[in-house]
């Protein structure tokens, strides 16, 4: 793992759009390499010829393979909050918030396995990346939970507690239906756990 200093302050971004283009070529290819082979098996030369650069070219835009990994950490992060963002933006309600995301996050983990094997990777590459990715995610359903119970829209509780079992529950799922059994049908898993969050575990009497 690269040092702090390196982790603290990546290179500046390109001043073209040609080199901001070249940048995006060399982290999509890394996003197959490293996702397809694991972050040990990929390397900067496989990343480059995937690429079609050359070496020299990669170290214009990035410091190290951990540098591109990191990138891609927070690649995964931009484009699945704005997948559910719009996923979830006619809700009408903090529950159908809950059902529609759900769905829409299995949907995204089976689109994106090779950046949802790169978030899980990179808790063993740097962890302080890994964390505060879900950090980050966590914040936002914090309030948004914290916002609807005191709206009544539903029970009271801790949010923090709640926002982690959710994003938990969510996680588990992608591992399961997203990567590890694709060809599973995703609105019923979905629906499923809906019940869970919604009901509970508690016998229903009289239902």
């Amino acid at each position: 793992m690269s040092n702090s200093d390196e982790v603290a302050t990546p290179l500046p971004p390109p001043k073209t759009s040609r080199g901001e283009l070249t940048r995006q070529k060399i982290l999509d290819a890394a996003q197959r390499e490293i996702g397809g082979k694991g972050f040990a098996e990929a390397s900067v030369s496989t990343i480059t010829a995937e690429a079609g650069v050359g070496q020299g070219t990669f170290y214009l835009y990035f410091r190290s393979k951990e540098d591109v990994l990191r990138e891609l950490v927070l690649r995964m992060g931009r484009r699945l909050r704005r997948h559910l963002t719009l996923a979830t933006a006619n809700a009408a309600s903090r529950l159908d918030a809950e059902r529609r995301g759900l769905l829409a996050f299995l949907e995204f983990a089976r689109a994106n396995p090779d950046l949802y094997r790169i978030v899980e990777e990179s808790q063993f590459v740097d962890a302080s990346v890994h964390r505060s990715y879900y950090e980050e995610f966590a914040r936002s359903y914090r309030t948004a939970l914290a916002t609807a119970a005191a709206g009544g829209e539903i029970s009271p509780g801790d949010a923090d507690v709640r926002a982690w079992a959710l994003m938990g529950l969510s996680v588990m799922l992608g591992h399961r239906f997203g990567l590890w059994d694709p060809e599973a049908p995703l609105k019923p898993v979905a629906d499923a756990a809906f019940d869970l969050i919604a009901k509970g575990l508690e016998p229903r009497h009289g239902s």
